[in-house]
C-alpha cells in the first residue's frame, strides 16, 4: 500500500519558518469515498502568502492552517482514483491539495489543466494564481496606459515577472526592483525591462529619480517597507499603486512597517488598491486565454525554479524570502 508523506504545521512560527515548526508524518494512501478523487501530487507551489497563513491572525482573507493540519499549499497532479464522474484515472488537476505526495478531492476548488498547454509547473506559476495575480492587478487596478511608466518590486518573482511584461505589451516603460546583479540582467536582457535596479547594491530612491524623470505612474508593491516609501517618493499625477504583497514584512517579530510617506498620495493624487486573485476567479479564462496566447507567440516568458523533494519543504521555503530563488519556486515531489 502507498504511503502518503505529509509536512503537518505543529507550531506557529516566529519570524523565519523552521523545520520544527512542522511534523513529517506518514499514512496509508485511503481509497475514494463516493464522490471523491485521490490525486497524485507532482509538484507543490511555494507562495510567500504560506507564511501569512501559518499564523493565527482575525486579520486575514482566508482562515489560519490550525495546529495538527497538513501545511496549506498549491498543487498539480494526476487523479489516480475517482469514484466522481467529473474526472477519471489519469486526467491531470490543480488546486489547494496541500504539503504532501496523495491529496484527496470532492472535487470543489479542483480544475483540470492540459499539459499539451505547457509544463505542469507553469500552471502554479504564470497560468496559475500568480499569473493571475499579476493580470487583473495591473490590468484593473493599475489600468496602465500607454507610454506611462510602471514600476514593479519584487521582478524577478512569479508575480513581478509577468507584471512587468503583460506592462511592456501594453506599450509601458518598465523598472523592475530585484536583488542581485543576474536577476537585474534576467529583468532587462530577457524579459525586456527598460531598467531593472538592485536593491541590495544600489539607493533605490536615488535610482528612481534616475529612471523616473517624469515620475512613476503604476506601482505594484509585493515587497513593501523600505522600497514602497522610497517609491511614494516619485509619483506622478494620479498614479496608481497596487498592493500584492509586502515580503519583506512577513517574518517580522515586531509591527509591520507602514508606509511613512503616504502622504504623497495627496500631492500626486494617486490611490492606493490592494489585490486579491480570489475576486478574479470566475475572469480567470479571460487572462489564461489571453496569457497563454502571450505564451505560445513567445511574448511572455515563464520561468520555474524547481527543487526535487517534498522532504525539503522548510528550508526551500525560507528561498522566497532570502531572495535565492529565480522565477517561480516550485517543489517537484514526483515524475509527470
Amino acid at each position: 500500500m502507498n504511503q502518503n508523506h505529509q509536512f503537518k504545521l505543529t507550531s506557529r512560527p516566529v519570524g523565519a519558518v523552521k523545520r520544527s515548526d512542522f511534523s513529517y508524518t506518514q499514512e496509508p494512501v485511503r481509497d475514494p469515498a463516493d464522490g471523491e478523487v485521490v490525486i497524485k501530487n507532482l509538484y507543490i507551489s511555494l507562495d510567500p502568502a504560506m507564511r501569512g497563513w501559518m499564523n493565527e491572525s482575525k486579520n486575514s482573507y482566508i482562515p489560519p492552517v490550525a495546529i495538527g493540519e497538513v501545511m496549506r499549499a498549491l498543487a498539480v497532479g494526476r487523479v489516480v482514483a475517482s469514484k466522481n464522474p467529473q474526472f477519471t484515472v489519469g486526467d491531470h488537476v490543480g488546486g489547494m491539495l496541500g504539503m504532501q505526495e496523495y491529496a484527496y478531492s470532492n472535487g470543489q476548488g479542483l480544475n483540470k489543466v492540459d499539459p499539451r498547454m505547457a509544463p505542469l509547473p507553469v500552471f502554479l506559476g504564470t497560468l496559475g494564481m500568480p499569473g493571475l495575480t499579476a493580470y487583473f492587478g495591473l490590468l484593473d487596478v493599475g489600468k496602465p496606459k500607454e507610454g506611462e511608466t510602471v514600476v514593479v518590486s519584487g521582478a524577478a518573482g512569479a508575480v513581478g515577472a509577468v507584471v512587468g511584461q503583460i506592462a511592456k505589451i501594453k506599450g509601458c516603460r518598465v523598472i523592475g526592483i530585484a536583488g542581485g546583479a543576474e536577476k537585474c540582467r534576467y529583468l532587462v536582457e530577457e524579459l525586456g525591462f527598460d531598467a531593472a535596479i538592485d536593491y541590495k547594491k544600489e539607493d533605490v530612491k536615488a535610482a528612481l529619480h534616475q529612471h523616473c524623470p517624469q515620475g512613476i505612474d503604476v506601482y505594484f508593491d509585493n515587497v513593501g517597507g523600505e522600497i514602497l516609501d522610497a517609491v511614494l517618493t516619485r509619483l506622478a499625477r494620479n498614479a496608481r499603486i497596487v498592493i500584492c504583497g509586502a515580503i519583506s514584512q512577513y517574518n517580522n517579530t515586531t509591527a509591520v512597517q507602514g508606509p511613512a510617506n503616504y502622504l504623497s498620495l495627496i500631492v500626486a493624487r494617486a490611490s492606493m488598491q490592494g489585490i486579491m486573485v480570489a475576486d478574479y476567479y470566475p475572469r480567470a479564462m479571460e487572462a489564461l486565454s489571453a496569457m497563454g496566447g502571450w505564451l505560445a507567440s513567445g511574448k511572455l516568458k515563464s520561468r520555474e525554479d524547481i527543487v526535487d523533494g517534498l522532504e525539503t519543504f522548510p528550508d526551500t521555503f525560507l528561498k522566497l524570502f532570502s531572495g535565492e530563488n529565480n522565477g517561480k519556486l516550485v517543489l517537484k515531489v514526483a515524475e509527470a
